[in-house]
C-alpha cells in the first residue's frame, strides 16, 4: 500500500481517473510497463526503497514493459497529491482508441485539462504524447477574523515517450516538462512561488531469455528550479540518476539479484554542496508453490554531503496456504532522496532554509495476514514498527522587524518513530456493487535528546494518527456508476492539543453518454468542514467539478 499522501491545502483539482489506454505490444508475461499521462518522471527500474508505513505485501515488480493503462485514480507522483478525483472506478470500453482528452471545470475555477495520444509507428515502435493542465483560483476561508485567501495554483505538464523493441533489447527514450505556479497566503515573506522541472530518460532492458543473466539499465537527467526560497532565489538542482539491475537464476526456485543506483547532484545559486549518492541492494530469493523468501540488504553511501554510510535490511518471508491465504513477515528499509521534486511532493508551500539530507528508513518491520475467504472478498490485517532518520516536517517561522511581521514555512528534519496497526476490506460483486474500507493507526514518538532544537509538537503535531477511508460503488447500469466515500485523517495529539482532522465526505458519478464519450462529476467536502491537508494552508470547503472525457 502506498502511504496516504497529504493533499494540497487550498485546492481540490481533478485527478486523472485513467491514464492514456495504450495499444498493447506483444504480451510479455514477465515485464509490464505503465504509462501515466501526467507523470513527469517515470523510471523503468522502480526506486529501491520507498519510505512507506504500510508494508508492501507482494514482491516489487522491478521493470515495466508492455504499454498499458495506469488504473490508479491518483498517481503517486501527482503534485499536489491526491486532489479531487472526477469519479471512481475504471472506464470499461470494449476497444481502446489511441487518443484521450478530458475537460473539467468547477467552482473556485477548478480546472482539469488532459490530452494524450499514442502513435503505433510499427509493430515494434510506440510514441506517446501527453499534455495536461490543472489548477484552481478562488477565495478560501482562513478562519474567524482573518481575511480570505485569494488562492491560486496552476500546474502544466507535457511529455513525449518513445519505445522501440529490438530482437533482444527494449529501448526507451523520453522527455518531460513541468511548471507549477501558485501564491502564498497574505502576510508571507514571498507572495508567490514557481517550480520549473524537466527530465530526459534513457533506458535499456534485456529481452533475451536465453542469457544466463537478466539485466536492465537506465539513466535520467533531472532538472529543477525553485524561484523563491530563503536560502536563495532561483535555486537550481541538476540530477544525473543512474540505475541498474542484474539477476540470475541458481535453479528453478532460486535467484540472486543485485540492484545499483547512483545520484549525482549539482546545485546552482544556492550555497549547497554538490554530492553523490551510491546504493547497492543485493538479495537472494527462494520461491515455490507455498513459500517465498527474500534475504537482502540496502547499503547506501554518500559523498560530498550527508551521512556517509547507512544500511537497512531487505528481508521478507511469505507463506501461501489454501491458495487464497497469505501470512507474511518482513523487515525492510532504505533511502529516500529529499531532492527538489520530493520536497514539492511533501509540501509545495514549504521553503528551503538550508540543504537537507536524505530521509532514511532504518527499519520497517511488519507482520500481516491477507486472505480471501470468498469470491471477490479480500481482507488484510497487519502491524509493525517504523524508524525514520531525518524525516521531514514543517517549522512555522515568523520574521520580525519592519512595519509588520512576515510568516513562512520552513522545511526541517528530525528523527521519528511509530508503531502501527491497520487493516483493509475489499468486496466487489459482479461489477454491480463494491465496498472498500481501510484504516491505520500510528503512535508516533521522537527521541527528545536528538531533536532538542525543535519542540515535540512541531515535529509530530501534524503527523497522521488515525487514517480511515471508506467507499461504496454502485453500478446499476453498465454505463452508469455512483460512488459515495468518506476520508478521515486524525492528527497526532501532542501536549494535550491536536490539529483539526480531515473530514471529507464526497460523492461522484460518471456516465458513458455515447460510445467513447463519458461525462463525470464529483462533489467534495459535503459537510463543508475546515481543515488542512498541507500544514499551514487551508483546504477548500464544499467544492465540485464536472466535465467530459473523450477517446478517439
Amino acid at each position: 500500500m502506498k502511504a496516504i499522501q497529504y493533499l494540497l491545502g487550498g485546492m481540490c483539482l481533478a485527478a486523472l481517473p485513467v491514464a492514456l489506454q495504450a495499444q498493447e505490444q506483444k504480451k510479455d508475461t514477465t515485464l509490464t510497463r505503465t504509462v501515466v499521462v501526467e507523470q513527469e518522471y517515470n523510471p523503468d527500474i522502480l526506486d529501491a526503497a520507498k519510505v512507506n508505513v504500510l508494508p508492501r505485501v507482494e514482491p516489487p515488480t522491478v521493470s515495466k514493459k508492455a504499454v498499458a493503462y495506469d488504473e490508479k485514480l491518483t498517481p503517486a507522483t501527482r503534485i499536489p497529491a491526491g486532489l479531487m478525483q472526477p469519479y471512481t472506478g475504471r472506464e470499461t470500453l470494449s476497444k481502446t482508441p489511441a487518443g484521450y482528452a478530458r475537460l473539467g471545470y468547477g467552482n473556485n475555477n477548478n480546472l482539469d485539462l488532459q490530452a494524450a495520444y499514442q502513435f503505433t509507428l510499427t509493430d515494434n515502435d510506440r510514441l506517446n504524447l501527453h499534455l495536461g493542465m490543472d489548477g484552481m483560483n478562488g477565495k478560501l476561508d482562513r478562519g474567524e477574523g482573518l481575511e480570505k485567501w485569494k488562492s491560486r495554483y496552476y500546474r502544466t505538464r507535457a511529455g513525449v515517450d518513445y519505445q522501440h523493441r529490438f530482437r533482444n533489447l527494449d529501448f526507451d527514450l523520453g522527455g518531460h516538462f513541468g511548471l507549477s505556479n501558485f501564491n502564498f497566503m497574505p502576510g508571507w515573506e514571498d507572495s508567490k512561488q514557481k517550480f520549473t522541472a524537466g527530465d530526459v530518460h534513457l533506458g535499456l532492458r534485456n529481452r533475451n531469455k536465453d542469457l544466463v543473466l537478466d539485466y536492465a539499465l537506465e539513466t535520467n537527467l533531472l532538472l529543477y528550479q525553485r524561484q523563491h526560497d530563503p536560502v536563495a532565489a532561483d535555486a537550481g538542482e541538476n540530477l544525473i540518476r543512474t540505475k541498474a539491475e542484474v539477476s540470475g537464476d541458481i535453479s528453478d526456485e532460486q535467484l540472486i539479484r543485485i540492484g545499483f543506483y547512483m545520484d549525482n547532484a549539482f546545485y546552482r545559486e544556492a550555497a549547497f554542496d554538490n554530492c553523490t549518492s551510491v546504493g547497492l541492494n543485493p538479495a537472494y530469493r527462494f520461491h515455490n508453490d507455498d513459500w517465498q523468501l527474500t534475504l537482502g540488504a540496502h547499503v547506501d553511501m554518500a559523498f560530498g554531503f550527508g551521512k556517509q554510510f547507512r544500511a537497512a535490511p531487505d528481508v521478507q518471508v511469505q507463506y501461501n496456504f489454501s491458495d487464497s491465504y497469505l501470512l507474511y513477515a518482513q523487515a525492510t528499509g532504505g533511502k529516500r532522496q529529499n531532492d527538489f521534486r520530493q520536497l514539492e511532493s511533501y509540501n509545495p508551500y514549504g521553503q528551503l532554509f538550508n540543504q537537507l539530507d536524505a530521509t532514511y528508513e532504518q527499519l520497517n518491520a511488519t507482520i500481516g495476514f491477507k486472505a480471501s475467504p470468498a469470491d471477490e472478498l479480500w481482507f488484510h490485517v497487519y502491524g509493525g514498527y517504523q524508524d525514520l532518520k531525518g524525516d521531514l516536517f514543517i517549522v512555522p517561522d515568523i520574521i520580525t522587524g519592519g512595519t509588520s511581521p512576515l510568516s513562512r514555512l520552513i522545511l526541517g528534519q528530525a528523527d521519528a518513530r511509530n508503531v502501527y496497526v491497520g487493516g483493509a476490506v475489499d468486496y466487489d460483486y459482479k461489477q454491480l456493487f463494491g465496498f472498500h474500507a481501510s484504516a491505520i493507526y500510528r503512535n508516533w514518538s521522537t527521541p527528545t535528546e536528538e531533536n532538542a532544537a525543535y519542540a515535540e509538537s512541531t515535529i509530530l503535531g501534524f503527523k497522521p494518527a488515525l487514517e480511515t477511508d471508506a467507499r461504496i460503488d454502485v453500478q446499476p447500469l453498465s454505463a452508469l456508476r455512483f460512488s459515495l466515500g468518506y476520508r478521515h485523517i486524525g492528527r497526532t495529539k501532542v501536549e494535550g492539543e491536536r490539529a483539526d482532522a480531515v473530514s471529507d465526505l464526497y460523492v461522484s458519478a460518471h456516465y458513458e453518454l455515447f460510445r467513447n464519450i463519458l461525462v463525470y462529476a464529483r462533489l467534495n467536502n459535503l459537510l463543508n468542514k475546515n481543515y488542512q491537508y498541507y500544514e499551514g494552508c487551508p483546504a477548500q470547503g464544499f467544492n465540485f467539478l464536472g466535465g467530459v472525457s473523450f477517446r478517439f
